[in-house]
């Protein structure tokens, strides 16, 4: 059955990782190419554990502000980033976000937009609350993203190999590009644009710390579509698949859109 984010059991599964520096450079290159974050502020909304609040403070921002419609999801933001400057967080949704209105820099969106059946309402409130000239950006897998074959970098595709009914799960929820580009245009966004992108979402020294996270299915929304049976026999397969020695590094393959409020 789907994840269910308000349970106290989900509470870390969006926060026990750290943004890689590939992300980072990529997002530099769209905001801040010439400069510096220092002024910036950011609202990551659907924010989860916190893992990408952080990433932007690190990269610099001036604040950022942390908004997930799950309390757990909040409180295990808090924890991650407790002792850390100009990072807060909060409970609310995509559609009403209890932000004040022209009060952000940049709304960063990740791994969102696919719970939502329609992107009209969301996108609105990333408008109502950037200020003029502000960035919008999205990131998540378009089908393209998740039906690319697996690999020893590119496990997700096993999921779907083994298991061909999850690629129809995700082939449904997931958003074509074009549909995502004119809901922003539709929204009021303009210079909107979209890229891909290769992102490193964890390094693990060896199978047996994968097949862990993997079990416990940490970040991974779709594989609470599996039951424990089927989950064991998935990392089971994954693992024939892979290099018997030495780390084990894992991508991912995702969109990013981009659109800015008119001044």
């Amino acid at each position: 059955m789907p994840i269910d984010f308000h349970q106290h059991q989900n509470r870390y599964t969006y926060a026990t990782r750290n943004a890689d520096s590939g992300w980072a450079q990529a997002i530099q290159a769209i905001v801040a190419p010439h400069g510096a974050l220092a002024e910036k502020r950011v609202a990551d909304i659907g924010c989860g554990g916190g893992i990408y609040s952080l990433a932007w403070q690190a990269l610099g921002a001036g604040s950022v502000r942390g908004v997930d419609f799950s309390a757990q999801m909040v409180t295990a933001a808090r924890e991650k980033s407790a002792g850390v400057d100009n990072v807060s967080f909060s409970q609310g949704d995509a559609t009403a976000s209890g932000l004040e209105g022209e009060s952000t820099d940049i709304v960063f969106e990740r791994a969102l937009i696919h719970h939502l059946k329609d992107y009209a309402a969301c996108f609105a409130e990333a408008r109502r609350v950037l200020a003029p000239g502000g960035l919008f950006i999205v990131q998540d897998r378009t089908p393209d993203d998740v039906a690319l074959p697996g690999a020893p970098d590119h496990m997700r595709g096993y999921f779907f190999e083994r298991y061909p009914r999850l690629l129809q799960v995700e082939a449904g929820r997931r958003p074509p590009v074009a549909k995502v580009e004119q809901a922003m245009r539709d929204a009021g966004f303009s210079q909107v644009q979209s890229q891909t992108l290769w992102e490193i979402r964890k390094t693990y020294p060896d199978f047996e710390t994968l097949g862990k996270d993997l079990a416990a299915r940490t970040g991974r929304s779709i594989l609470h579509d599996l039951n424990d049976t089927e989950l064991a026999d998935l990392i089971a397969h994954i693992k024939s698949q892979l290099p018997a020695n030495g780390p084990i590094v894992e991508k991912d393959r995702w969109t990013l859109w981009v659109g800015t409020k008119p001044s």
